[in-house]
């Protein structure tokens, strides 16, 4: 049995976009033999998204989707998305088109290589990418280098959605940011626990406002508070990263003890599947 990839989906509001989605999610050919898990959680939509789900709850009984009855915000959705991912690796992708699968071979490739623990996508060392709003990109800037101040990191792009774990570091980064706020949250703690960690180039369509953008100027005020927050009061812990006598640096990495329970499925599960 090959290992599995978790590709936690949070979802709010995305009827016209989430079919291309999950689409481009079936296409993309994954790299080292991984089999894919999608893990959906719907965020309390009220425009038909939870109508297209309870029709793939029928369809698809391969995945994982789960209803909030109340919004949560995406932090709360990568919350619920975390704990009932099974995979070996746990990657995090956004419900609209911003993000592309097809960057998903470079974003594993640390990863299967045994190199990291956890690998960050960055829209600034690319090739190409959408040109949108300039106070934007200044924001990101400023927050991604106070970010590394504080977690002595050297990323390029902190608020980048696309961000891929073991299942072991996932487990133990405990996210309780509510929104946009969980991306400085998992920074903090990825650096806190010396993880192991990798950024690769990623393509960027980003939309508008009228196209559906939901982050706002309100969420860079979080994300300073998030920044000093996470990055000066989390303890450092044990690192998660393997003794340098330990890291190969080529191969697939060893398939964790919970593979044996990663195609059972218990009754939680199914409760929470026919729930909403």
């Amino acid at each position: 049995m090959g290992q599995l990839l978790s590709i936690v989906i949070p979802v709010y509001n995305e009827r016209d976009l989430l079919p291309q989605i999950l689409e481009r999610v079936e296409q993309v050919e994954l790299p080292g033999g991984l089999e894919r898990q999608v893990v959906i959680v719907d965020d309390g939509s009220t425009d038909g998204t939870r109508d297209i789900l309870r029709g793939l709850v029928r369809q698809r009984p391969d995945y994982i989707i789960h209803f909030h009855e109340q919004n949560q915000g995406k932090g709360g959705g990568v919350r619920t998305g975390l704990k009932l991912a099974t995979g070996d690796i746990v990657l995090i992708q956004d419900a609209d088109l911003e993000y592309s699968p097809n960057d998903y071979p470079q974003l594993l490739r640390p990863i299967l290589e045994n190199k990291a623990d956890a690998v960050f996508g960055s829209r600034f060392i690319g090739d190409s990418r959408r040109v949108l709003y300039f106070w934007h990109s200044v924001a990101n800037k400023m927050l991604t280098m106070l970010s590394n101040m504080l977690s002595n990191l050297n990323l390029t792009d902190m608020e980048c959605c696309y961000k891929v774990f073991t299942k072991d570091l996932a487990d133990r980064l405990e996210i309780t940011e509510p929104r946009f706020g969980l991306e400085p949250e998992m920074t903090a703690k990825v650096a806190k626990l010396n993880a192991r960690l990798y950024e690769v180039p990623v393509t960027y369509d980003g939309r508008t406002y009228a196209e559906g953008k939901k982050i706002t100027w309100k969420d860079g005020f979080s994300a300073l508070r998030c920044i000093l927050k996470y990055n000066l009061l989390t303890p450092k812990q044990p690192a998660a990263a393997p003794s340098a006598g330990q890291v190969t640096g080529t191969g697939p990495i060893p398939i964790s003890s919970h593979m044996a329970d990663t195609h059972k499925t218990d009754d939680p599960t199914q409760e929470q599947k026919k729930a909403a």
